[in-house]
């Protein structure tokens, strides 16, 4: 694997940290689909790892609470800790385990608890600053992909071992 060059104004995923960390994201963050405001933050907390683009957390005052519902799903992170899945409903579109949080993460991530992450494919806009972003490649990862972030990004294939 051979890291992009990152451009002026960029950054590059290679330079994120392992293990990975969290902090305050600064940026307008923002979730539509049908028409329909799920999220807008300014208040957002970001997580960065060496070969993924940031995940992006959201207090729960800045989301349509109303849209998410709890499901069965759970997963562990060896950084964050468990976690707990999703559904959200708009427009009478379901998508199944598309939102993530972790309610008691581990003392380095305490700034995520109660923060919700999204996976950006299922909507119709997820947005940085005003830009759209693609999702991670792979399905599995929620990194958001911005214009200012060089890769390549984990999920491409071949990356499985990176």
């Amino acid at each position: 694997m051979t890291p992009e060059v990152a451009e002026p104004g960029q950054e590059s995923v290679w330079d994120y940290p392992r293990p990975a960390i969290a902090e305050p994201a600064r940026r307008r963050v923002r979730i539509e689909h049908r028409g329909v405001v799920l999220a807008d933050t300014r208040d957002a907390v970001r997580t960065l790892e060496t070969s993924h683009p940031p995940s992006y957390y959201l207090p729960p005052a800045d989301i349509l609470m109303s849209a998410l519902r709890r499901s069965d799903r759970t997963s562990f992170c060896e950084w964050k800790g468990h976690a707990i899945y999703y559904d959200v409903e708009i427009a009478g579109e379901v998508f199944r385990d598309v939102a993530w949080s972790y309610p008691t993460p581990s003392a380095a991530f305490m700034i995520l608890r109660d923060h919700i992450a999204f996976y950006a494919a299922p909507f119709d806009a997820c947005l940085v600053d005003g830009e759209r972003v693609s999702p991670q490649p792979g399905g599995f990862y929620g990194g958001w992909i911005t214009a200012d972030i060089a890769g390549p990004f984990k999920g491409i294939p071949g990356s499985r071992f990176w």
